[in-house]
């Protein structure tokens, strides 16, 4: 079978993560027991998980002409991605993401974009070829809304299926002008600040949920951590389970989720399996620390499972 064709419109970081017992106090030092350093950003996030299952991945994306820059894009090829589109801003820093993950894996994140924030139109535009090809392209919020803007309406004319994951959240995103995406799937947090509706519950995220699509998205699926995922569309509302694991960092969860869920949706064609499979994904990956380093090959995913009772995708992933 073909590998399903996945173009990543989006950021890379370098992460830096401290675990810490606590997040010190204004003015306050404290001592953290362990630090790492490794390659993030949603967009390469994504990417990489999405490639490490199997896809056939490009990236479209800038790095800076800093120390960072050019290890990123190594970390990106060794992944299997094809980084043709990842180019280089004079000038500006990389993307980096100081990352504090607490002891019951919650994690408080900062981002600066640097050269994230120099991805315009006109270098997706050098890829349309590529985009054309694409079976599915995957976009996030952490380059400039222009350029997604852009993106969305390149593809809705190549009538190429867009997966958009509004994070992190920006009340400017203008939702009339996404709302041709064929997959929109925030967090819970993401869906309070877009819509502000209240999501203590899963009625009040159903409800927030609801307003999306009334507003044309096709296909809404909210991600609820623990709680599974809620997937709204024109059959209506369902709550796909989620696995129970033991979570030691939750960094990078959301990325796993849309990485999987882009690769299996566009390699077998039905929600309910691809949200199942990226729910398990996703789950597995908070048992490992780090975000990269913590998603599953496609041969460790497959050995715990998989796809578990949606036999439909499974038999795809095997053949």
């Amino acid at each position: 079978m073909k590998k399903p064709r996945v173009t990543v419109v989006g950021s890379s970081m370098v992460d830096l993560i401290t675990y810490v017992t606590r997040m010190p106090n204004r003015g306050e030092t404290i001592i953290a027991h362990e630090f790492s350093m490794g390659f993030g950003g949603k967009g390469a996030n994504q990417a990489a998980a999405a490639a490490l299952l199997g896809a056939d991945v490009s990236m479209i994306a800038k790095v800076g002409d800093d120390l960072f820059g050019p290890i990123t894009i190594d970390n990106l090829k060794r992944h299997g991605i094809d980084t043709r589109f990842v180019g280089t801003a004079a000038g500006q820093s990389s993307g980096a993401a100081p990352i504090f993950v607490e002891p019951d894996s919650s994690n408080r994140i900062l981002i600066v974009k640097g050269a994230n924030a120099m991805l315009q139109p006109s270098d997706i535009d050098e890829a349309v070829e590529r985009i054309r090809e694409s079976d599915m392209v995957v976009l996030q919020l952490e380059i400039p809304l222009e350029t997604v803007y852009h993106t969305v309406d390149l593809c809705r004319r190549c009538s190429i299926p867009v997966l958009l994951n509004p994070a992190p959240a920006d009340p400017d995103l203008d939702l009339e002008r996404i709302n041709t995406v064929d997959f929109f799937i925030p967090n819970e947090s993401e869906l309070n600040t877009l819509t502000r509706m209240p999501v203590g519950s899963i009625s009040d995220i159903a409800a927030a949920a609801r307003t999306l699509h009334s507003r044309g998205i096709a296909q809404v699926i909210v991600t609820m951590g623990e709680r599974g995922a809620l997937v709204l569309d024109e059959a209506g509302e369902r709550i796909i389970q989620p696995l129970p694991v033991r979570a030691v960092d939750s960094t990078g969860a959301g990325d796993a989720f849309v990485g999987c869920f882009s690769c299996t949706y566009a390699e077998a064609g039905i929600v309910d399996d691809a949200v199942s499979a990226a729910n398990r994904y996703a789950a597995l990956s908070t048992t490992r620390p780090g975000t990269q380093k913590s998603f599953l090959s496609r041969e460790e995913f497959m050995q715990s499972g998989g796809m578990g009772k949606h036999g439909t995708a499974r038999q795809a992933w095997e053949s």
